[in-house]
């Protein structure tokens, strides 16, 4: 695993200067994920103040104000969580079109400046749209990947929670590139995003549903003997799911997709992913399907328009 540099420490008096001091972030038994929540989320109420917006509240306890939130009125008017016009037309795009089954909070896409969901449209937002772009930036990031970009697009899943089909749940991912290829035939690139949460443990599916993940995960053939003991009811159950859904495409009925990548994205500095990432490549026998990627070597291809990269950077790095 890559060795962090430690971010700066933070007072809890300098957090409560900025309603910042949140018990959510204090992470039991792990002072470096602690250490950087409380400083990612210190940044975003830096940065809002820096410009002027107006502070929102606690969703926790609504009486009191968050520093790293903005007044839902004005988010919602002035759309101020998104960097650029090019990433607020994604966003209309999206609401506009909604998906069964879909699960987008719109008030805190919209004014919790700390969610991953935001970040994902800022990141990968100016794509939106522009195919030719779009497909320039994948071959920056994956040059190995084949085919040309026929889709791009947020919050996607290929059916949710249908009987027989995928997964059967609601699984999604944060954002999707389709890819046409050559012979006729689909490839998919499917990326969930973290910025500033942890990998957490989760419950153990219900008996039918793990029995269709466990049917989906032995048929790839990409695990080790045991991993799948290993990931349930874990904190790498979230990755594995979102990794099967993308393994489950290749399998599908229709024969549609015949090539896949699952890519989970985070920052350097979020050492819970990271850690969380190791592991899980460690039970991989095939890592083809599945990769991990700092947000920071994303923006290091060049791969993005420069005043993007200028505006993202100082938006969400420490």
């Amino acid at each position: 695993m890559q060795n962090f540099v430690p971010v700066k420490l933070i007072s809890d008096k300098e957090l409560e200067e900025h309603n910042c001091l949140e018990s959510v972030d204090q992470i039991s038994c792990d002072p470096e994920t602690t250490a950087f929540k409380r400083q990612a989320r210190l940044h975003q109420a830096l940065w809002r103040e820096k410009l002027g917006f107006p502070v929102g509240v606690n969703p926790r306890r609504p009486a009191e104000e968050l520093g790293s939130s903005l007044k839902l009125d004005f988010a919602r008017k002035q759309e101020k969580n998104f960097l650029n016009e090019d990433i607020q037309k994604a966003v209309h795009y999206r609401l506009e079109c909604p998906e069964d089954y879909q699960m987008i909070d719109e008030n805190r896409l919209f004014s919790n400046l700390l969610s991953s969901m935001p970040m994902c449209f800022n990141l990968f937002g100016s794509l939106h749209g522009d195919l030719v772009l779009a497909d320039r930036a994948v071959h920056r990031w994956w040059p190995d990947v084949p085919g040309k970009v026929s889709f791009f697009r947020f919050e996607w899943s290929p059916n949710r929670n249908k009987e027989g089909e995928f997964l059967e749940n609601r699984s999604a991912f944060d954002a999707a590139f389709e890819l046409q290829m050559e012979n006729g035939q689909c490839g998919v690139i499917g990326i969930e995003t973290k910025y500033h949460e942890n990998c957490k443990r989760e419950k153990a599916p219900v008996e039918n549903r793990l029995r269709r993940y466990e049917e989906v995960a032995n048929k790839s053939k990409a695990f080790k003997s045991g991993a799948i003991a290993a990931i349930v009811g874990s904190e790498l159950q979230q990755i594995w799911l979102d990794h099967l859904l993308a393994l489950s495409m290749l399998q599908h009925r229709t024969q549609r997709w015949h090539w896949a990548k699952f890519v989970l994205v985070h920052p350097a500095r979020n050492p819970s992913y990271a850690r969380a990432a190791e592991r899980y490549l460690e039970l991989l026998n095939d890592q083809t399907t599945f990769e991990v990627r700092t947000i920071e070597s994303l923006l290091d291809a060049g791969a993005l328009p420069n005043d993007l990269i200028v505006a993202f950077r100082e938006r969400y790095f420490l």
